[in-house]
């Protein structure tokens, strides 16, 4: 029918909670049996942070980061009313944009990537608007 939610495992409580409230997401319930914080944005989307990683492999994140490519889900794609309105909010919250803005083909969409403090990768995807107001925007053709 649809994604309910995703589980997203970090390391800092506090540091996890304060990067997701810069996307307008806020605590919904805070688990008492076990270390996961629920959270939701205003259009509905449920994210879990789940309070229980361990710093490992130099900092970097297993399924994107090292050569042995391991089997799991590797990114989280949010839909955003406006690129240049994130890529603003990035900018302001000194939040590194690692990749983009892209486009993949030409279905009219472009998409930012950013890392969240514990290195799990964050997909913003929204309609290309005025091309113009994008700095940087890549084209990808993938049957180029």
């Amino acid at each position: 029918m649809k994604i309910d939610h995703v589980g997203i495992r970090v390391i800092d409580r506090a540091r996890a909670v304060k990067f997701y409230e810069t996307f307008g997401f806020k605590i919904e319930v805070e688990v008492d049996f076990d270390s996961v914080i629920i959270m939701k944005n205003e259009s509905g989307v449920e994210i879990n942070l789940i309070v229980n990683g361990i710093e490992y492999d130099d900092g970097k994140n297993v399924l994107m980061d090292i050569s042995s490519k391991y089997t799991g889900f590797t990114h989280i794609a949010l839909q955003v009313d406006s690129i240049p309105v994130i890529m603003s909010i990035l900018k302001k919250s000194n939040i590194e944009i690692t990749q983009g803005p892209v486009t993949f083909g030409k279905d009219g969409h472009v998409s930012v990537f950013v890392r969240d403090p514990d290195r799990n990768t964050i997909e913003f995807r929204g309609r290309v608007e005025n091309e113009d107001e994008i700095e940087g925007l890549q084209f990808y053709d993938p049957k180029a």
